[in-house]
């Protein structure tokens, strides 16, 4: 038996999240399995909701704000003809009524009609603050506020089954949208559209930071890949997510000054960025160096986060 020490996990580990769990139950799940604390999420989803919930781990946990950016896709069920106090089947029903009137073609442009940017109150059960206070810590006590309408953008939404001719027909579709898009709120305005209430039935969200389903493991399997030693190659390191970011590259000295907290001069650089703006740097054999921000003039090149490489990735070089 090797009696070399386990390589240390860093980087994106993503769990395809159960139904009935909380993302901050995972969260606790997997500290616990793995026997580390740096961890965090990329996203909340509800309890009900199943779908990928990347968890950024170690260092990889500095970069949950860039991750947290990248459109999410999901699938979900639309409802018509019955509303709820929470947007979604979990709440108390406020209305109801008969919606067989709807057409398959009516339901099917309504949907399309919301594609681009829009504008979202949300609901009441979210996490959003208004005078200090959580959304959904109002709610709790019957209490409702108003809110100030969000601006979303839908990237991408596509029809999958509409099921109409029914005193509640329902609508399927994928949507790929922006962080602080909220699905139920999306249900329930294409409802609104149509002129009949409507609820978000079911939701799985299908990717997220550029993750699918293909690549997430469930909490069952993570201490069974563990044992066989097979975890790591689960885990994506969390800078080959950031792909809409450019990737510049720097020659052994500028990459000193970079570890060195030091700004560089553009046109030392292996790779010249061609865009000001934020970058990944990496060193000429491909470590990260962390993110950095090119000034408005393409002179310079300055620090954001710096990632020193680990003890592995230099012994590696060597």
């Amino acid at each position: 038996m090797s009696t070399e020490p386990a390589p240390s996990i860093e980087g994106v580990l993503a769990v395809w999240k159960p139904s009935g769990w909380t993302s901050h139950d995972v969260v606790a799940k997997v500290r616990g399995m793995l026997r580390i604390r740096r961890i965090g999420h990329t996203g909340t989803l509800d309890p009900a909701v199943t779908g990928v919930l990347p968890l950024c781990i170690g260092r990889a946990t500095r970069l949950v704000e860039y991750l947290q950016e990248i459109p999410k896709t999901y699938e979900a069920t639309l409802r018509f003809g019955i509303a709820t106090d929470t947007e979604d089947l979990s709440g108390k029903v406020v209305e109801q009524r008969d919606a067989s009137s709807l057409t398959e073609k009516q339901i099917v442009d309504a949907a399309y009609s919301f594609a681009g940017e829009i504008e979202q109150v949300p609901p009441m059960v979210s996490a959003v603050k208004v005078g200090g206070k959580r959304l959904y810590e109002l709610a709790r006590q019957g209490l409702t506020v108003d809110r100030a309408p969000r601006r979303v953008r839908i990237h991408e939404i596509k029809v999958l089954k509409v099921d109409a001719n029914r005193e509640q027909p329902e609508l399927t579709f994928s949507v790929t949208c922006s962080k602080g898009t909220y699905i139920r709120t999306l249900c329930v305005d294409i409802g609104r559209k149509l002129g009949v209430p409507a609820v978000m039935a079911e939701l799985v969200r299908t990717e997220s930071a550029g993750i699918t389903r293909q690549l997430t493991v469930t909490l069952d399997e993570i201490p069974v890949l563990q044992e066989q030693g097979r975890l790591t190659d689960k885990v994506i390191s969390a800078d080959t997510l950031l792909t809409d970011l450019p990737a510049i590259v720097a020659e052994h000295a500028e990459a000193i000054h970079a570890l060195q907290g030091k700004a560089i001069q553009a046109k030392r650089l292996q790779t010249p960025p061609a865009a000001e703006g934020l970058c990944r740097l990496y060193r000429s054999d491909g470590i990260f160096l962390g993110l950095f921000t090119v000034d408005g003039n393409m002179e310079t090149v300055r620090p954001v986060k710096v990632f020193h490489p680990s003890e592995e990735q230099e012994s590696a070089d060597r």
